[in-house]
């Protein structure tokens, strides 16, 4: 596949970036391989700061390989020589099984120079958050990786023409990333086939709180809250009615029980009210 053509089947997928926005993942990747400027990034946002979720880390933690293999499609697709992988100084497990997937995939030829006997050099470097909430702003991680102060910039151009050191720079999720080998291994028609008409694919939920079932789901998008809550995490502890569902954080709000029907989209953690 070309470059492009990868750039066009991540956008036939409508694959959404897996944050609070949702936006679409193949037109973030269109515009960063359009700038006119170089060099070009592709940057991981392993900032996962929010009280309760622990998806991104569990990727990290658990299947590595699949983040950096989305990273050098990405690179590949929007023609970037280097790459970030952010993550939290607070999962130094995650940093560590990161750091040894990167250096497999080298001594593999699947990072550096002339990758697989091409022209396309690509290589990954992690970089450890100090622990600011704020970093997990698209700007204002760009400036810690820049070793400036994590606080956002005023966004007059969007980081995918003027990001990391004022170049391109296309910066994803770290489920957004992992999602993008299995489109391209199996297309995007059969990414298509699960979720809603608007939000394809899965989503992964970490539920925390006083439930029966605590831990990590994955759910096709537009699932209810109520079969969420209810069906796979068993309800509230000791039988007790559900008064709400805290979605997203301490950016995040309550949501009812008598609204727990809402289809979800892109809410990154459901936590139950205490």
């Amino acid at each position: 596949m070309t470059p492009s053509e990868v750039v066009d089947v991540v956008k036939d997928a409508n694959l959404r970036v897996a944050g609070a926005v949702g936006f679409p993942a193949g037109v973030k990747w269109q515009t960063t391989r359009n700038a006119p400027e170089s060099p070009k990034y592709v940057i991981v946002n392993g900032d996962e700061g929010d009280p309760g979720a622990y998806m991104d880390r569990s990727l990290l933690e658990g299947n590595p390989h699949s983040i950096l293999e989305g990273l050098i499609i990405g690179a590949y697709a929007m023609g970037a020589e280097q790459g970030f992988v952010y993550v939290r100084r607070e999962y130094p497990l995650a940093v560590e099984n990161t750091q040894i997937a990167i250096e497999a995939a080298r001594e593999h030829g699947l990072l550096g120079k002339g990758i697989l006997g091409s022209r396309f050099n690509f290589d990954v470097t992690i970089h450890c958050g100090a622990g600011a909430f704020v970093s997990g702003e698209s700007s204002a991680l760009m400036n810690a990786i820049e070793g400036r102060v994590g606080e956002p910039r005023p966004k007059y151009v969007h980081t995918s023409v003027k990001g990391l050191w004022d170049k391109p720079s296309n910066l994803n999720n770290v489920e957004t990333w992992a999602n993008v080998p299995l489109i391209i291994a199996h297309g995007s028609e059969w990414f298509r086939s699960t979720g809603t008409a608007n939000s394809k694919g899965t989503k992964v939920f970490s539920l925390t709180g006083k439930i029966r079932n605590s831990g990590l789901v994955e759910v096709p998008m537009g699932m209810s809250l109520r079969d969420i809550v209810n069906g796979i995490g068993g309800g509230v502890r000791g039988g007790k009615k559900l008064k709400a569902v805290q979605t997203g954080g301490p950016s995040g709000g309550f949501i009812p029980n008598a609204c727990s029907t809402s289809r979800s989209t892109s809410m990154t953690c459901w936590r139950l009210a205490r």
